[in-house]
């Protein structure tokens, strides 16, 4: 797989390919069914596939003083784009000068002269271009006169209503993991390097490996069950902080993963930590004894939690 400046030609082998075109941050189920149908028409023709996103997500550029949203980062698409069968990532950088482009010359300037693409496929209300102006109906106008090949996939409906970004994030702040994975098609995971700490698991007997958390979406702060990915492949089951930590001071946003049966040295690492089922809010105690006692049986609840989420079909 891989990853292409969207602001640039792309190598020859790769012309001619069936483009998927979304912001897919998040990667659900609808977006998945966009990029499913790309690959499909790709290997019926015998074409490369390509998944266009954009970095950062427009609404970052547009509101640069908005709460934390992103679900995931460009190297966690990358390799779920891999996986649904695409052969290279385009990274659009969305900048001013980007925004300023209109519908029509994103087309033709960017997907067809730049990129060379046979064929476009899009969710039906995916928007582009200057004022958000473009739409799959700008995308057809070019099918006549250039070629383009251009198809609309319809959103993906569970639960009465359109999986959606925006579903997820909603699932994710109310602390809700399970309605979050149904929608992804797998658990929300936050990836990042293993930070020094102040040691303050390791003196209580539960040594952490602390994530900071970035531009990832901000779920319910409280304690989870989780499962970490290392990169060398193993993946083990814990229970996680995420929050402020309030029984100690400075607050700092963190993830703090303790892996049972896990001893090891991960700083410097980069992992990915599953949210599997939330388990409580973050509280303070009467005392560090109290901390400890309600660790453990957190981590009780954690290791439940996640043999009944392996159980599942």
């Amino acid at each position: 797989m891989e990853r292409l400046d969207g602001g640039s030609a792309v190598p020859a082998r790769l012309r001619g390919g069936i483009v998927a075109l979304g912001n897919f941050d998040g990667f659900h189920r609808g977006h998945q069914a966009v990029v499913g149908r790309a690959v499909e028409l790709a290997r019926a023709q015998g074409r490369a596939v390509l998944v266009a996103t954009f970095d950062p997500h427009p609404s970052r550029h547009f509101f640069p003083d908005a709460p934390p949203f992103r679900l995931t980062t460009l190297d966690q698409r990358q390799r779920l784009f891999a996986a649904a069968g695409a052969e290279a990532m385009l990274v659009f950088r969305f900048d001013a000068a980007f925004a300023a482009v209109s519908a029509r010359d994103f087309v033709a300037d960017y997907l067809l002269d730049r990129i060379g693409a046979a064929g476009v496929v899009t969710g039906e209300d995916f928007t582009f271009g200057r004022g958000r102006e473009g739409n799959v109906a700008v995308l057809r106008s070019f099918e006549s006169d250039r070629g383009l090949l251009v198809e609309a996939v319809p959103p993906v409906v569970t639960g009465g209503a359109p999986v959606s970004s925006t579903r997820v994030r909603e699932a994710l702040i109310a602390g809700d993991c399970e309605t979050a994975t149904r929608l992804l098609t797998r658990p929300f995971a936050i990836e990042g390097l293993v930070e020094h700490g102040d040691k303050r698991g390791r003196e209580l007997g539960f040594p952490t490996a602390n994530l900071g958390l970035g531009r990832y979406l901000r779920p319910r702060f409280g304690v989870y069950a989780v499962r970490g990915r290392l990169p060398d492949g193993r993946v083990l089951d814990g229970a996680a902080n995420l929050g402020i930590r309030p029984q100690f001071e400075p607050a700092q946003e963190l993830l703090e993963p303790y892996f049972f049966d896990f001893s090891g040295d991960l700083y410097g690492q980069c992992i990915e930590v599953e949210l599997i089922s939330f388990l409580r809010p973050e509280r303070t105690f009467a005392s560090l004894d109290d901390l400890v006692v309600q660790i453990r049986a957190d981590c009780e609840d954690a290791r439940r939690r996640l043999a009944a989420a392996r159980d599942l079909p």
